[in-house]
This record gives C-alpha cells, structure tokens and sequence, in this order.
C-alpha cells in the first residue's frame, strides 16, 4: 500500500540533484531567484479592481474535480487576461499575508490563488467555478513557477506507509491554531496558511472513500478498494484511542478542537477532536502531503506540506517538474516544462501521472476525467473518449501493465464487476434515482472502469 501524496515521474537534465522523491529521485538544474522586497510584491492581488463572483450551482457530479479546488464561494476576484479569476478573498489575501512573512513574498510575483470554469455536466448550468493557482505574469519554459524555501514547509516526519502518524502531529498543530490553545508560537502562526485546507466533511473532503457509506463502498464493485478504506479506518481507530485520546486527556491543550471557554472544567472532553478529526488530518496527509528527499548524503525521505505547490490541481498531461530537497538553505520548486502565460493555470501530474483512478478515489477524493492532451484531442475528434485513469485500471483487470496483480485477486475484482452491466449502470446513473454523492461517484467509477475494460478487450 502506498499512503503518500502526490508522487512524480523520473525527470532528467544537466545540474545538480535536487529532487522530490515519489516514487523516485530525478534531477534539474538549480534556478536561482532574487528575494523581493515587501513593498513590491505584485498589484495583481491587492490593488486592481475587483468584482463579486456569483457563486454556480454543481450538479452534483464529481468526476471532473482534479484537486484541493472544488466548488468555490462567493469572494472577491477579479477576471485575468486569459480565463482565470484572481481570488481575493479574505481567506486568500491573509494567506498572500503569510508568505510574504515566511520568505515566499517572491512567488506572488509569479502566481495568486484563482478560480477557474469547470464544466461537470452537459449543460451551461453545470459549470463550476475550481480553485487552484493562477499565473500573474507569462513564465518562461525552465523558470521558476513556484520556489518554496524549505523553511516554509511543514515537516511531519519520515516517510512510512501509515498515514495517521503524521496526521496526529498535524492534527496537534491545528488545533493549537483552531482552538487558540497554548502552544508552539509557529503553530498558530500557521494559521493563515491552515484555514486554506479543506474543511472537516467539506466536499473536497468527503469525495474520497475513507468517508463513503458502506452503500457507496458497495456501489464501487471493487473489493481492493474496498478492503484498503476498510484498513486505513482501522488504522485511524487504533491510533486515536492509542495515541490521540489519552493526550487529550491528560491535558487540557492538546487536540482541542474549539477553544475552551472560561467556564469549561479541567475534565470538560466536549471540545476534545474526535476520531472523524484524525480521519480528516489522515485524508489530508494522503492528498496533500509530499515525500521529499533530504539532503544528499541523507537516504531519509520526509513527508511535507508544502503551501502554494500543494494548491496546484491535478493534470495528467502537465509539463511542468517538481525538484528540491527537505533541508535547510533548501528551496522546492515548480519548474515550468513549457511556456506559460499570464492567466493559465498551473497544474501538476498527481501520482507521476500513472496511477488510476482506483488510487485517485481513495486518494484524493475525486476521478481523473481526462488529461489536457487527452481533452484536447477529443474535442478536435468530436469523440467520447476513455481517459487513461480508467484504462490503467482495466488493465490491472486484464492482467496488463504495471502492478499486476494475482490470478485470485483478478477473478475477484472481475466477479464484482460483473455484478450489473455497463448498460444497466448508465441507466441507473441517467435514472435520478442515485442522489447521494459518494453513491453517485461510485456508480461513476465503475462506469468509467466498465467502458474501459470493454474497450481494451
């Protein structure tokens, strides 16, 4: 089983090893960036006029959603040359804040938070407004998107195949800030950085299978999908009553998540974060985490959280590269693999962009419909295509490509699938009957992995 967040494909150029390491190290050439001063950061996201964004309702379909982003609220923005929507948001300008203060006022020269279109149905009503992060200026190929000093970075641990130990360290930092308990200055200043993350049950959170019904579970006909959610909920429940709960306990600043009230006694446990909270700060590590190398003579890989670069959205097709090491003096980086312009989005390749969607599902809460490349090609095609998410799943099915798995383990997986047919899915889905979104999801995913199955046969 594989807990961390985003893993990255082997890239390769002249210059020194600097590199995230998921699933493997990869090399680029290091690219310096003069610091600038507070008084010049960008107009882009303080000054220009704004405008009231009309918030579009979703329909309640999940499969295009490739990120932290989802359905955004009402803020104040502002329309960018080519599309996007620069946020300007309370939330967003005390983030903007925050890195000015830790050292990555730089990157703002560069790029914002935005709010881009999102089509998720077949109708002009079915659009979405997806947050990510938004070029302010063009950026040359082999440039800096996005340079991080390493500082900034929250570093929860080495990395292992259980989740819900850094998440208690998470969790415990959070809620130092949420409950404004007494604690590491660091942590509260962490603030405005932490109340970017996906809420507690927000829909980001929730489209991931660690908080599916078991109806829904069910709804996937895939039993190792099934079986892994089953085990990562069995690890949160061993950890909490483990490690969480008599900390809790045994003080009153620990895992609180409200703040305590002049009235509360010392043995008051209503405030006290609950097992569903470390399930969250679990999904956060899965989804949002990066293992990252230390430093060269280091063979230790550490599991960070790495603002602005873990706002990035998901693309298979994206060019741009990941390099850095989890050390001091160290920077980690975007690096642009191909021009772009003021107004794009900046997207990343979740996985190295080769994992399926059975890992995008419980993963990071959402199906990969398609990549940019893949998109575009049907488009010009007017063809339906079948994204390769699916078909890397089809192939484990057909016992192809990379991770195979046992004979059993395909007959079982293909006895599931083969409960109900393509045909009586898409109906089922065009029904309406299916209203609940973790059942509809699944009812997409099985779709999607049906179509792909049939199509490679």
């Amino acid at each position: 089983m594989r807990y961390s967040g985003y893993s990255f494909p082997l890239l390769v150029s002249l210059g020194s090893v600097q590199a995230f390491l998921l699933p493997v190290q990869y090399k680029t050439s290091c690219i310096m960036l003069s610091k600038t001063s507070s008084s010049s950061i960008t107009t882009e996201l303080y000054m220009a006029k704004s405008k009231t964004k009309k918030k579009k309702k979703s329909s309640g379909s999940s499969g295009g959603l490739k990120g932290f982003g989802g359905g955004s609220s009402s803020s104040t923005s502002s329309k960018s040359s080519t599309g996007g929507t620069i946020d300007r948001s309370p939330l967003s300008l005390k983030f903007y804040d925050y890195m000015q203060r830790n050292g990555g006022e730089a990157n703002l020269k560069r790029v914002g938070l935005g709010y881009f279109p999102l089509q998720i149905g077949p109708t002009e009503n079915d659009i979405i407004q997806l947050r990510g992060v938004i070029a302010l200026k063009d950026i040359s190929k082999g440039e800096a998107i996005i340079d991080i000093p390493y500082e900034m970075a929250i570093n929860l641990g080495r990395e292992s195949a259980d989740p819900t130990l850094p998440a208690t360290t998470l969790l415990q930092k959070y809620c130092t800030w949420k409950s404004n308990s007494d604690g590491p200055p660091g942590d509260k200043e962490k603030g405005d950085y932490f109340a970017m993350l996906p809420n507690l049950e927000s829909d980001d959170c929730l489209g991931s299978t660690d908080f599916y019904s078991d109806a829904a579970l069910h709804m996937l006909q895939c039993p190792s999908i099934v079986e892994e959610t089953l085990s990562r909920r069995e690890m949160v429940a061993a950890r909490y009553e483990r490690d969480v709960l008599p900390m809790a306990q045994m003080s009153s600043n620990l895992y609180r998540w409200e703040e305590r009230k002049d009235d509360d006694s010392d043995n008051d446990e209503s405030n006290i974060a609950t097992e569903l909270h470390l399930q969250w700060a679990s999904w956060i590590i899965t989804s949002r985490v990066l293992t990252v190398q230390g430093p060269p003579e280091s063979t230790t890989a550490n599991r960070l959280l790495i603002p602005l670069i873990d706002m990035c959205n998901h693309d298979r097709d994206s060019p741009h590269m990941l390099t850095g090491r989890a050390m001091e003096g160290g920077s980690l980086k975007v690096v642009a693999g191909a021009d772009i312009k003021a107004g794009d989005q900046i997207n990343i390749g979740y996985g190295g962009s080769v994992e399926g969607n059975d890992r995008f599902i419980q993963d990071y809460g959402f199906l990969d419909s398609g990549g940019s490349l893949e998109l575009g090609k049907s488009k010009s095609k007017g063809e339906l295509i079948i994204p390769e998410a699916y078909k890397i799943v089809a192939k484990k099915l057909l016992g192809k490509g990379r991770n195979r798995m046992s004979v059993a383990e395909e007959e079982k997986m293909l006895d599931a699938i083969q409960a109900t047919t393509l045909d009586d899915d898409i109906a089922l889905l065009a029904s309406g009957k299916v209203t609940n979104n973790d059942e509809r999801m699944a009812l997409e995913y099985r779709i999607g992995v049906k179509r792909a199955y049939n199509a490679l046969w």
